[in-house]
């Protein structure tokens, strides 16, 4: 007979073991929807009047992307990030059809001691949660990918995959036709 670890297989815990994702930092995030269901955006994606807006020093947010009624609301949530948690910035984002991804940075004081913050899954439960009340029923991924940015040259690397994301959806990974 089979049990129900033969039945379900383990997921792999894929956090860096011992480290704290709450320390100063930047964090490249990507959260899916469940089944990978295409629930962002309506209408298809037209690269001439995709553009991305500089709204701080470093931080950058797509503008015309064909937003659905829930992507409107993922977008709105995401606009109120940096007014939520004192000590974080909402560096970048990039909404996609069925995946969003996002540059967290958690910043230090002056004396380089990290402020008080949530860890990085607390972050991210809540955006969730809010999404889901807002939208009135569960369309998240249990999980969510994260990649802890190492230097300036994967901060860059991450930050333009971002941009370019919407232009090459259907060569993303995260695919789904519909």
């Amino acid at each position: 007979m089979e049990t129900d670890k033969q039945k379900h297989p383990q997921r792999k815990d894929i956090r860096l073991k011992d480290y704290n994702y709450s320390s100063p930092g930047v964090y490249f995030v990507t959260i899916c929807t469940a089944k990978r269901r295409n629930l962002f955006w309506q209408g298809a994606f037209d690269a001439v009047a995709y553009y991305d807006q500089t709204v701080g020093a470093s931080c950058a947010r797509p503008q015309n992307l064909p937003l659905s009624n829930w992507g409107k609301i993922v977008l709105e949530q995401l606009e109120i990030w940096n007014d939520t948690y004192p000590s974080v910035s909402l560096n970048s984002y990039v909404i996609m059809p069925n995946h969003l991804h996002i540059l967290v940075e958690i910043t230090a004081d002056e004396n380089g001691r990290p402020q008080v913050a949530p860890t990085l899954s607390q972050m991210i439960q809540q955006f969730k949660g809010a999404v889901t009340k807002r939208i009135g029923k569960p369309v998240w991924q249990k999980l969510f990918m994260e990649h802890v940015i190492r230097d300036n040259q994967d901060y860059v690397t991450r930050l333009n995959y971002i941009y370019q994301n919407p232009a090459r959806w259907c060569d993303d990974e995260l695919y789904v036709e519909g």
